[in-house]
């Protein structure tokens, strides 16, 4: 078993600090995304979608998709339970919880490097108008989520949980793109001085 990953890249962070709040070691091997060797037909035969991180089973199958290879790790090892659970209840809040921050917060991160980063020059097509609409909006999003993490310590409640790596992960990559969170939001910074201390956040 090991894991296809590139160290800099948001969504294999997610995974490595999934793994580490659990303790699992797995070992990682670099596909360099920096001379597109994701997109070499060797790595395709693993994951078509060209995206890292992917997962490799000791029985030679795949499984590409950062939450995906969370989900796997999670059933083999419940404790701490990461994504919710073991009540319906708690796993849809979870569950909710981690798309919202998917979505608004690491999505619309993405969405303004992609379309403004010389990363993805002749690579995509970018669109810089758009990359500027996701920047405004994942700032209006970093305020809308300081004004929920006014009620509660963590993303999804009480306890952490992937919706906290989700959202960690993207407001880190916001660096990339000078999207930071603004001065006096303080549930926000709070709650990110919290879980960036946590060990895991430095995988």
């Amino acid at each position: 078993m090991k894991i296809h990953e590139f160290t800099m890249a948001p969504n294999p962070r997610r995974v490595r600090i999934f793994l580490a709040e659990k303790g699992i070691t797995v070992p990682y091997e670099q596909v360099d995304l920096m001379t597109a060797k994701n997109r070499a037909p060797e790595f395709l035969a693993k994951n078509p979608m060209g995206g890292v991180p992917v997962l490799e089973l000791d029985d030679g199958s795949f499984i590409a998709e950062s939450v995906a290879i969370c989900r796997y790790f999670e059933t083999l090892h419940p404790e701490p339970r990461l994504m919710g659970g073991p009540d319906a209840k708690d796993a849809a809040t979870v569950e909710m919880w981690q798309r919202r921050m998917e979505f608004q917060i690491l999505g619309t991160v993405a969405g303004c490097f992609r379309n403004t980063s010389p990363f993805f020059k002749g690579r995509i097509t970018q669109v810089a108008e758009w990359g500027e609409v996701c920047r405004r909006d994942a700032l209006k999003r970093l305020e809308w989520l300081d004004s929920e993490l006014a009620n509660r310590q963590f993303v999804a409640g009480d306890r952490f949980t992937i919706a906290d790596i989700t959202a960690l992960v993207g407001i880190d990559f916001g660096r990339m793109v000078d999207i930071k969170i603004a001065p006096g939001l303080k549930n926000l910074e709070r709650w990110y001085d919290a879980v960036s201390s946590r060990p895991s956040a430095k995988a």
